[in-house]
């Protein structure tokens, strides 16, 4: 190919990509969304298994190999199928970040929403090296496992927006309960925070020869956790309350909301009451992840597109009451 045509072939490419928010940008946007939340079962299902150390080193699997070997067993198969993954999401990634370019101006918040979800890959890629290298340090684990749940709820902000009109928005419920849901929200976050130091304590260390603690008390922390989790679901049972009753837009992503931690909930208290099973550990790290999305989903439900109309605090309590 000729210097002269690149110009011409990189306008091709830019020409294709979307001027507007198309299939391909909500397909590859929730195929992105899904891969993020399923690297957080692969990823717990090697911590569950005892697969932490299935491969030993990083970048590569061995010191000679880049694919993990036959003799390194189921571990070093979930353990590099996990890594693997890792490919796939970042393919993800790049490809809305792409497919976001012609938008950039537009949909400026999106895109630095898909560049956000890119960047945090690469580097999730490295801690998860540290991780490794540091032989499964459980503080590290555990920020590995935040900075995951952080990244599903970019990627719930990016779908949020995407089935939204661009352009200025406002604040469409009232002052006050915006106020609480941001409240519920730094409960959640706590919630979580108490839930990986819980695990960090407990009996799942990644790796059965090279077991590290983080030298808490793994039966107080269970306690301690349940606290911040019961008021996370009052709170949240108050905003649905006051969301059907005041007729708020956000009260099918709250009513959501609760039923995820419904589940969360009930999963919680059968892992807890019967040995910490692995299945059940799994499953409550990914709902929790599930509740993180939707509560981001709540928090930019607050607001809308500054040309819909508008329902301040007594409008919507004047409707309410009529």
């Amino acid at each position: 190919m000729s210097t002269a045509s690149s110009p011409r072939v990189l306008r091709r490419v830019v020409d294709w990509l979307p001027a507007t928010i198309d299939r391909r940008v909500r397909v590859l946007a929730w195929l992105s969304f899904v891969a993020e939340v399923l690297i957080i079962g692969t990823g717990g299902a090697v911590r569950l298994t005892g697969s932490g150390l299935g491969c030993p080193t990083w970048p590569r699997c061995t010191a000679d190999s880049l694919v993990n070997t036959p003799e390194m067993g189921i571990h070093g198969i979930i353990e590099f199928g996990n890594r693997t993954l890792t490919g796939l999401v970042g393919i993800l990634a790049l490809a809305v970040l792409v497919l976001m370019w012609r938008l950039r101006h537009e949909r400026r918040a999106m895109f630095i929403l898909a560049a956000v979800v890119l960047g945090g890959i690469v580097a999730q890629a490295v801690v998860g090296g540290i991780t490794v290298l540091t032989g499964l340090n459980p503080f590290i684990v555990g920020f590995h496992y935040i900075a995951s749940v952080a990244l599903v709820t970019v990627c719930a902000a990016f779908l949020t927006l995407m089935y939204l009109p661009a352009g200025p928005r406002e604040r469409v419920v009232p002052a006050w309960f915006a106020g609480l849901v941001h409240a519920t929200t730094g409960v959640l976050a706590l919630t979580v925070v108490f839930g990986v130091l819980t695990t960090g304590a407990g009996p799942h260390s990644g790796d059965a020869a090279a077991v590290q603690r983080n030298g808490f008390d793994a039966e107080v922390l269970e306690h301690v956790h349940s606290w911040p989790g019961y008021a996370l679901f009052a709170l949240t049972l108050v905003i649905v309350v006051l969301a059907w009753r005041l007729q708020l837009p956000v009260r099918r992503w709250a009513t959501a909301l609760l039923a995820v931690e419904v589940v969360q909930i009930a999963v919680g208290l059968y892992q807890a009451r019967n040995g910490l099973p692995e299945l059940a550990v799994g499953v409550h790290m990914v709902l929790a992840a599930l509740a993180a999305a939707a509560m981001t989903v709540v928090v930019l439900r607050l607001k809308a597109p500054a040309a819909a109309p508008r329902t301040d605090a007594r409008d919507t309590v004047s409707a309410a009451r009529r």
